[in-house]
């Protein structure tokens, strides 16, 4: 039986609702913003869409910012989608497989390499810029899409997330498939793939968008303006020496590049939240 309470009801729309307006009245302003010349959201907040959206968005898709390098936005937005594909593509195959070693395979200080990873949680990208930094020097990968890749796909969150799911594997399975001849490759890819898919698209998911935004990295490898990717290229917009920044390209700049995380959360938002909330299979 369902109990109905049109109170409780109503006030939890209404937080609902104004949770909502909180969250996307920036989104709208930046939007209502890039429609309009330079001159006229240099000092004043307009409320209503302006007529110059073709013109705003075609000069940073075409031409880009020329205060800040004149990279079109195109290129970024295609330099970002490289890295945040390679980003999550990598840690989601690195991270997999070492879990199915963890967990499946028997061998000498196993749980101990496996701390040894959780540990690393403890060592972001930037605690460890300087020597990281120095590899990619020494391996000639400054400004190239290896050298933004690379470093940052070790992931000892997804790795720990992974071996959670496979030890709620019952060990009946694995017996099974071992009694029909299936070897530790063909249980991975016919069996362990397959159940793992909504932690696989979770965990996409928020590691596209934690490539996507990356800035730092980025910033320190890459001195050649063809590298940009789209955070560099926002920030390069913003702060421009004895300048009015040009908030109309910027916010223009800024309504695209959100556009590829939106995709892949719209696209991936079933899975995502199955991979999130389902503790077993």
């Amino acid at each position: 039986m369902v109990e109905h309470k049109p109170l409780r009801v109503f006030v939890t729309h209404w937080v609902l609702i104004l949770g909502v307006i909180i969250i996307v009245f920036p989104i709208y302003i930046a939007f209502v913003a890039s429609t309009h010349l330079t001159e006229d959201v240099v000092n004043t907040v307009q409320p209503w869409f302006g007529d110059q959206l073709v013109e705003n968005y075609g000069t940073v898709l075409g031409t880009g910012k020329q205060t800040a390098g004149g990279v079109p936005v195109g290129t970024m937005m295609f330099n970002s989608l490289i890295m945040a594909l390679g980003i999550a593509f990598g840690k989601i195959a690195i991270s997999i497989t070492s879990a199915y070693a963890i967990v499946y395979f028997r061998f000498p200080f196993r749980m101990g390499f496996f701390w040894i990873i959780f540990l690393t949680l403890m060592l972001p990208v930037e605690v460890r810029i300087l020597p990281t930094y120095k590899v990619v020097v020494d391996l000639g990968l400054l400004n190239s899409y290896a050298g933004l890749i690379l470093p940052l796909i070790a992931s000892a969150t997804a790795t720990f997330l992974f071996r959670q799911f496979f030890l709620t594997i019952p060990d009946e399975l694995a017996e099974a498939a071992r009694v029909d001849g299936a070897g530790p490759i063909r249980f991975f890819m016919t069996i362990l793939l397959p159940l793992s898919r909504t932690n696989i698209a979770a965990l996409f998911v928020i590691l596209f968008i934690y490539g996507w935004n990356q800035y730092l990295w980025p910033l320190l490898i890459t001195t050649d303006t063809d590298m940009t990717t789209i955070v560099m290229g926002i920030q390069r917009m913003l702060f421009v020496a004895d300048a009015v920044p040009e908030w109309n390209l910027t916010m223009s700049t800024a309504m695209l590049a959100m556009l590829p995380p939106v995709v892949v959360v719209l696209v991936l938002q079933r899975q995502f939240v199955k991979g999130l909330v389902e503790p077993e299979k």
